[in-house]
This record gives structure tokens, sequence and C-alpha cells, in this order.
């Protein structure tokens, strides 16, 4: 197994029993400065009217945000706390997976910008969000 599978399968143990299993979502490719996750779009994650909601989509963007920049840094001597976030939702989805694509923008020593597109099973993009990450030393 080489150091990219291990870390994907890292990133997916750490989801075991929180927000991210209940939710589905599945870290499914990496690199220096992105994160790839999926969720399926089922009802489960659906608002009232039959589509998928926007919390939902939030949560997915979150989820691959914060780790794009945990990634990024020595994660023995600091850890990552969202500090705000946005999101913009383009198109609504019925079904299917969609994909979350986190890439850094912006590498400060203490924040990181962090930006989240989200696409379809067809590539039409559905949202676009934002995270703004704050890096701060892990306490001994």
């Amino acid at each position: 197994m080489d150091k990219k599978e291990e870390l994907l399968l890292q990133l997916n143990k750490l989801c075991e029993n929180t927000l991210m299993e209940t939710l589905d979502i599945k870290y499914v490719d990496l690199g220096e400065d992105f994160l790839v996750a999926t969720m399926p779009v089922t009802s489960k994650v659906y608002q009232p009217t039959g589509i998928l909601n926007g919390g939902a989509t939030m949560a997915l963007a979150e989820s691959v945000g914060s780790p794009t920049s945990l990634l990024a840094i020595d994660r023995e001597k600091y850890d990552v706390r969202g500090i705000e976030f946005s999101a913009n939702h383009l198109r609504s989805v019925k079904e299917g997976i969609i994909t979350a694509t986190a890439k850094i923008v912006h590498k400060g020593r203490t924040i990181h910008l962090v930006e989240i597109k989200i696409r379809d099973d067809k590539n039409r993009l559905i949202s676009i969000c934002k995270i703004t990450n704050f890096i701060l030393l892990r306490r001994r």
C-alpha cells in the first residue's frame, strides 16, 4: 500500500461514528494541496421537498475543507480549526453521487483559505464553498 492509499484509509477510519459516517462521506483522492470526497444523494440527505439539503452539502464541504489544511501541515505540532465558512448553492440534486474537491488557495503560516467545489455525477457544478482554517499549535 502506498502513502496516498494509507492516508485515505486513515482519513476514512477517522470518520467512524461521526457525522461523516452518518452521511456516507468517503475520502477518495488526495494530493499535497487537495482532498476529494464523495457523498451519495439519497432520502437520508434530502430536504422536505425531495432534493439535496444545503446543510448536507455544507457538511460534505466542511468534511473536506478542514482536513485539506490538516494534510498540508506538520500534524505532530499543529492542529486545524475552521473559523469561517460560506456556501453558494448553484444547482439542486435529487439522486446520484456528489463529489467535493477542496484545494488550498492561500496557505499562510496561521490561516489557510480553502475552496471547495461540489459536482454531481454528470460533472455539473452544484456548490462552491470556502472555508477559512486557523492553524494552531497543539497543546501538549
